[in-house]
């Protein structure tokens, strides 16, 4: 085991189960990554894998047939999958957030519907908020839900959609007039609706097209997607938590244990390109003696190890303020936002350590460097983790004057 990011104070449950996570990502990851990833191909066999270990339901109650274990442990397996394929993680930490929503808000015949498949990884979740025009701003989405009946109709277009195409089930954010008036606030006037659907692209249910794989530059493997809803009927039973105008606070909820999960990637990421990069400098002579022997290269490592150091223990307390039942907004910002900026800038020196083969597609850290930049948009970009760190800040330390 290497000595950096470590956990102390794990148990023997805790324990076994990443030891089996990090032995798998070695043998059934690591060696088939870099090939999946260059075809832009969705890693079945590794997903299947995943599924036989109980993964995606490592947090669902053992009541519903889940393991029942905490946001710590998640973010561990996280660390380490992403450590693997950062794409993998993904195709995870989206089924997670829907499974956690359902968890915390969902009523009970949801709950009981749902859960129990989609701990055996039967249904596939993804979620969706972002829209084509609006970005960060949530606020303004312009998707909307109008109640005919029974029934709600949901029209409009979303965005960038992890697992849009492989997924069963799709928690969507949209606008609700019905029993908010004219002026309320938008976060309060947005709800949450469970969609059931086909996997695959084009109309996979009557008013619900997914158009096909966004072309991305990294995190390959999972499909990407757009979400086009036109007439689409959705049962009033449906309804996240069965009231609507509850969405943006559900949706947040989510978002927030995902910022964990963000975090636990950049860690996972950095960890692997130190590794990449601490291995090669023992390979690769130039003067006479290995290039680690050189003190400027030495210096990297030190820089690149604090920085894998520091992003886990920060990545692990805001995982264990969750689980403790205490608000972590702030530390999961925090952890979330210094995660990525250090996997970025750890990618980084593994590559100039790699000199010219790091911009060669045959070896793994080009991967890793077209894949680094994704965590700094994903779950919220750094900007915004950083207002939402400031604003948090100015409530804990408010100047009594």
């Amino acid at each position: 085991m290497a000595r950096l990011a470590q956990t102390a104070g794990l148990t023997d449950v805790q324990q076994e189960i990443l030891s089996t996570v990090r032995d798998f990502v070695d043998k059934e990851i690591i060696p088939v990554a870099t090939g999946l990833e260059h075809r832009d191909e969705y890693p079945q066999a590794i997903v299947d894998g995943l599924k036989e270990l109980g993964l995606f339901g490592l947090m669902i109650p053992e009541e519903y047939g889940g393991l029942g274990e905490s946001l710590l442990t998640y973010a561990l397996c996280v660390e380490e999958i992403a450590r693997g394929w950062m794409s993998v993680s993904g195709i995870i930490n989206t089924h997670f957030i829907v499974a956690y929503m359902l968890k915390q808000h969902g009523t009970q015949e949801q709950k009981d519907h749902f859960l129990p498949r989609m701990a055996a990884g039967d249904i596939r979740g993804a979620f969706s908020m972002s829209e084509p025009g609006l970005g960060s701003d949530v606020s303004a989405i312009t998707s909307k839900a109008v109640r005919d009946g029974d029934d709600y109709v949901l029209n409009g277009q979303k965005m960038w959609l992890t697992n849009g195409g492989t997924s069963s089930l799709v928690a969507v954010l949209v606008k609700s007039d019905e029993g908010h008036p004219e002026g309320t606030a938008p976060h309060k006037s947005m709800t949450t609706f469970l969609v059931e659907k086909e996997p695959g692209f084009g109309e996979v249910r009557p008013g619900l097209t997914i158009p096909g794989k966004i072309d991305k530059m990294g995190y390959k493997g999972v499909d990407t997607t757009e979400l086009i809803m036109d007439g689409l009927r959705v049962p009033a039973d449906r309804v996240l938590g069965g009231v609507t105008g509850r969405g943006f606070y559900q949706m947040m909820d989510g978002v927030e244990v995902g910022r964990v999960n963000v975090a636990a990637r950049g860690c996972g990421v950095a960890q692997r390109a130190f590794e990449l990069g601490v291995q090669y400098a023992q390979q690769r002579h130039t003067f006479g003696k290995p290039i680690a022997g050189h003190q400027a290269i030495q210096f990297k490592l030190a820089e690149m190890a604090t920085k894998v150091e520091a992003a886990h223990a920060m990545m692990v307390n805001a995982a264990r303020k969750k689980d403790s039942g205490e608000r972590n907004d702030l530390e999961a910002g925090m952890a979330k936002y210094l995660a990525s900026e250090y996997c970025k800038e750890v990618v980084e020196d593994a590559f100039r350590i790699h000199g010219g083969y790091g911009f060669s597609k045959e070896y793994e850290i080009e991967r890793l460097y077209r894949e680094a930049p994704m965590l700094l948009i994903g779950e919220g970009t750094a900007e915004i983790q950083k207002m939402i760190i400031g604003r948090r800040l100015l409530e804990e330390y408010r100047f009594q004057g």
